[in-house]
């Protein structure tokens, strides 16, 4: 795995997190500027062929 490969899977999955926490403290903006995030960065992974469903098993 390059470089570009496990940080843009490291982004995603600490935007997920980041995106957890802000929902189960109510954080109604927080949570959906980390699902705007996460979004883009799900966007980029598709444009460039990286895999991002191994995160989710």
């Amino acid at each position: 795995m390059d470089a570009f490969t496990a940080g843009l899977l490291q982004r995603i999955k600490a935007t997920e997190s980041d995106l957890t926490k802000a929902r189960e403290t109510g954080d109604d903006f927080l949570a959906e500027v980390e699902l705007a995030e996460l979004e883009d960065l799900h966007r980029l992974a598709a444009e460039h062929g990286v895999e991002v469903g191994a995160l989710h098993a």
